[in-house]
């Protein structure tokens, strides 16, 4: 499901009512757990966390034209995803919320390499995707990035 918008603001009010409340609060969460230096606007088609162009001139490898991407959020036909290179790159942050997940909800956890997809928005552990937020500084994503995905 592609999502035309220009802005964060413009996804969240382009997608589905029955889904805004919530996807809402989880921008809201990540918005409120950011760590500094991180910067929200639209990335491939998603509302997108990245390491701008400031901080990290580089960019991103694949594209050097853009910054360097962290985390996204995305309404899926199907579900509500939430993607974070944390987890991908970093082995302990990755076993660390596999082991919180089922302390913060029932369902099973539905997670690929860095994407986590919720399919029963109301079971969205929010406080747990506070706290992932958290864990990894502009500083830090960098340096896994250049030693684990940058070659």
């Amino acid at each position: 499901m592609k999502i035309e918008a220009n802005s964060p603001d413009e996804y969240v009010k382009a997608i589905p009512e029955e889904r805004q409340e919530v996807f809402g609060k989880l921008r809201q969460v990540i918005l409120e757990n950011l760590p500094k230096g991180f910067e929200e606007c639209m990335s491939y088609g998603m509302i997108g966390y990245v390491v701008p162009h400031s901080i990290y001139p580089d960019g991103y490898h694949c594209d050097t034209k853009l910054p360097l991407p962290f985390m996204n959020i995305a309404s899926q036909k199907n579900f509500v995803a939430f993607f974070h290179s944390g987890i991908y790159a970093n082995e302990e942050i990755k076993q660390w919320f596999i082991s919180e997940y089922p302390k913060h909800c029932k369902l099973k956890l539905d997670m690929g390499k860095s994407c986590v997809r919720f399919k029963k928005v109301d079971q969205i552990p929010f406080d747990l995707i506070a706290e992932l937020v958290t864990k990894i500084s502009v500083q830090e994503w960098i340096e896994l990035y250049e030693r684990n995905v940058k070659r």
